[in-house]
Formats: structure tokens, sequence, C-alpha cells
């Protein structure tokens, strides 16, 4: 335990913070919620913390954006707490392994080797050392399935296996359509969905588009029409026929495009 007299880290700092995350796991004083919190208990707020920071982004909003760093950065100080608990590791092992790693990507800046290899060469010396050398070693499985797809398949196309243009994957698009539609078992088709959608990442990648970003307008542009369309609505839509739905949409469409 600290000596009484020992100046205590400032709660605005990186110290004080681990001081707080120190306290509220603490066995016998700390908050009983955080300290039945493990890795896994953990790891969704993470994913969701990193969501929240690119939002903020995307809305420009700064004073938004201030708040889920520092949200973000609990994250961090929590994963870390509970490794130094088990022995494992601590803040300071993390922020010197991450320190390492970006010295060591960069020899243009911290080196005076003009000749050092690029980023991705370098990645892959490091992923060399590791005990999965496969193409696809690394790839999260946490990742958002449409940006773990294009991953994938970048890892892919660096060794060769992919398509030569677009046309490849449009064609591979229309073939798993039929697959779909020839699938009987709830099963099948789930798996001719998912083969379906992985083909229309293809696709994105090979027309340099985001498919997350795209998705995520698209679903934007939607909540939009749709909230148009109720306001056009003369009765609740569920009273509506199909024809009259879309007459209500593309009188939608043509108000918002105007």
């Amino acid at each position: 335990m600290p000596d009484p007299g020992d100046e205590a880290p400032a709660p605005s700092s990186l110290a004080g913070l681990r001081n707080i995350m120190q306290r509220l796991r603490d066995p016998a004083d700390g908050c009983a919620w955080d300290k039945e919190q493990t890795f896994a208990t953990i790891a969704p707020y993470t994913i969701e913390e990193a969501y929240e920071v690119a939002d903020a982004i995307e809305r420009g909003d700064l004073d938004a954006l201030k708040d889920e760093l520092g949200d973000l950065q609990l994250q961090v100080v929590y994963h870390a707490r509970i490794a130094e608990e088990r022995g494992a590791f601590d803040l300071d092992d993390v922020i010197t392994a991450i320190c390492a790693k970006m010295i060591r990507r960069h020899p243009h800046i911290f080196g005076s080797d003009d000749e050092s290899p690029g980023w991705e060469a370098l990645k892959a010396a490091e992923r060399s050392s590791e005990a999965d050398q496969s193409a696809l070693a690394g790839v999260a499985r946490s990742l958002p399935a449409l940006k773990r797809a294009g991953k994938v398949q970048k890892r892919a196309a660096r060794v060769g296996f992919d398509w030569p243009d677009a046309e490849g994957p449009r064609q591979k698009i229309a073939e798993e359509l039929g697959e779909l539609d020839a699938a009987t078992s709830p099963e099948d088709k789930a798996a001719e969905l998912g083969d379906l959608l992985f083909s229309v990442v293809n696709l994105a990648r090979h027309l340099r588009i985001d498919p997350e970003a795209a998705l995520r307008d698209a679903t934007a542009r939607f909540e939009m029409r749709f909230r148009k369309v109720e306001g056009l609505a003369e009765l609740p839509l569920d009273q509506l026929c199909i024809d009259a739905l879309e007459d209500l949409w593309q009188r939608a469409k043509r108000d918002l495009a105007s």
C-alpha cells in the first residue's frame, strides 16, 4: 500500500486514471460491479466506445470527441488493470510496447536508414515470427463483419488470390444469387446469403468503395426517406397497401431530391 503521506497523482493525469481504476477494482473496498468485470465482459464496451469516437468525428462534434476519447482511454486502463491483477502485464507495458512498435515501424523518422522497408513490409516481418504463418493471420475476429471480410480479401489479394478486375466479383454476385434462390433449408439459405454478402464486399473493394461507409450512408438515406413517408401518409403505414406505400416512397424521394 502507498504511504499515506505520498502525493496522489493528479486526477487529470493518466496515472490518476490508473489510480481510479485500481480503487474501483480493490477487492475489499472497490465497486461491486467493477470488481466483477473480466476481459470478456468489458470487450463489448471497448468496441462500443470506439464506435462512439468514430460517430463524434463523423458529426464534427469536438466536445463529444473529447468525452468519447476519455471513455475509450478508460477501456485501455481497465483491460490493463485486469491483466496486472493476473500478473500478465500492466499499463506501462502496454505503452512501452506501442512506443517500441511505432518507432520500429517508422525507421525513416526515428532512424537514419533511408532505404528502410515500408510499413507493410515491416508488419509482414513481424508476422513472420508468429506461429500462424497464413497470409490471413492476425485479422481480428471481433471486427465488424463487413470490415473483416474486406481485410481478409485484401490479405488474400496480396498473394495473388484475387480477380483481375471488378467483372469477376460482379459475376460471382449473380452466381451467389442463383445459389441463394436454389437453397431450401434455413442453414443453406444463411450460408448462401453470407457468400452473397462476401461477394458484394469483394465488388466494393475492386471499386475502391468502403462497404461499411456505403451501407451506413444507405441506411441514413433510408431513414430520411422513411421519415418523410411517415409525414406524407394520411393513414398509419400498416393500413396502406404496398402500391400506396410505393407511391409515398417515390414522392418522398422526389421531395428530398428537390
